[in-house]
C-alpha cells in the first residue's frame, strides 16, 4: 500500500522470513550491496522488531565508521564511510510526533545526496524526502516468547527501486 502524501506508487516487492537476529544483519549487509547515495529507507516494526538490528548490517554492508546503535535518544547519529562510499545517517522518529516540519530540523534534505538516510519509525515523517525509497516492514511473532522469527516485507517506490529491484536480496 502506497504511504500518503506521496506521489511514488509501489514498483518493486519482496517478501522474506528471517530466522534469527543474525539473520537479520546478514539481510542487512545483502541490502547493503543495494544501495546508493541518495537512498531512503524507512523501516516500520514494533518494538524489539529488529530494526537497528538490519541497519547494523546496513552499516556493516556499507562499511561505515562507529556502531550502529539505536539513535532513540539522540535522534540521529552520522556513520561517515571508511571505504569511501555514502555515509550512513540513522533516524530513529519515535520521539518525534510531528511530520516533515519536525524533520526539517535535522537536515535530512541536505544529507540525502551524498548519504544512505535510514530512519526507523519514519511513517507519515518522511515520505516527501524522496519519490524514490525502500519501506522496510518487519513483523515478529507476538505475545510470550523468545521466537527470534521475523516475517520482513521489503517495499521499493519510485523508479529507482524500479531499475534495482528486490529479487536479489
Amino acid at each position: 500500500m502506497e504511504a500518503p502524501h506521496s506521489p511514488a506508487a509501489e514498483t518493486s516487492a519482496a517478501h522474506l522470513a528471517v530466522e534469527s537476529a543474525a539473520r537479520m544483519q546478514d539481510l542487512g549487509r545483502n541490502l547493503a550491496k543495494l544501495l546508493r547515495p541518495g537512498d531512503l529507507v524507512m523501516l516500520t516494526g514494533e518494538l524489539g522488531a529488529g530494526k537497528t538490528t538490519l541497519t547494523r548490517g546496513l552499516g556493516e554492508g556499507l562499511g561505515v565508521r562507529g556502531a550502529v546503535t539505536s539513535p532513540t535518544f539522540v535522534i540521529a547519529r552520522v556513520h561517515p564511510s571508511l571505504t569511501g562510499g555514502p555515509a550512513l545517517v540513522h533516524v530513529d522518529a519515535y520521539r518525534l510526533g510531528g511530520g516533515l516540519d519536525e524533520m526539517e530540523d535535522l537536515d535530512l534534505d541536505v544529507s540525502l545526496p551524498e548519504s544512505v538516510i535510514v530512519v526507523e519509525w519514519g511513517d507519515g515523517k518522511v515520505e516527501e524526502l524522496s519519490d524514490a525509497r525502500l519501506h522496510v516492514v518487519i513483523d515478529r511473532v507476538t505475545g510470550d516468547t523468545d521466537d527470534d522469527r521475523r516475517q520482513v516485507t521489503l517495499t521499493g517506490f519510485g523508479a529507482r527501486w524500479a531499475e534495482a529491484g528486490l529479487s536479489g536480496v
